[in-house]
């Protein structure tokens, strides 16, 4: 499974931007998809994630103002920010498995394919 993550950049507090994440290869038809971010200095941490079976699980911090989606036809997941804020500043990458459960979905170890990030900088 390859993933090309997009859409990142500069906005300001407040505003709204839209990453995506285009995956190619294999079938994750019963898997899961997510999204993590790193900010410098700290470890990467979870932030939204879609099972096969359409569960949607958030980050406490990120509840009530981002939504993950996903468009079947094109192969790509969607993780729309909206209020953003300067701490949601980091390097945000997709991840994908093939496999799936609810109580690890939360854990980047569950995920074997990532990525490369793409940089949201959220000025104050």
């Amino acid at each position: 499974v390859q993933l090309q993550a997009s859409g990142g950049g500069l906005v300001q507090t407040g505003d709204s931007l839209r990453v995506s994440c285009a995956a190619s290869g294999r079938s994750i038809s019963r898997g899961a998809l997510g999204w993590f971010r790193q900010a410098p200095g700290k470890e990467r941490e979870f932030v939204a994630a879609l099972s096969w079976n359409d569960g949607i699980y958030y980050a406490d911090s990120v509840k009530g103002r981002f939504t993950i989606s996903r468009d079947n036809a094109k192969n790509t997941v969607y993780l729309q920010m909206n209020s953003l804020k300067p701490e949601d500043t980091a390097v945000y990458y997709c991840a994908a498995d093939l496999t799936f459960s609810f109580h690890t979905v939360r854990f980047a170890r569950s995920y074997k394919y990532w990525g490369q990030g793409t940089q949201v900088t959220v000025s104050s």
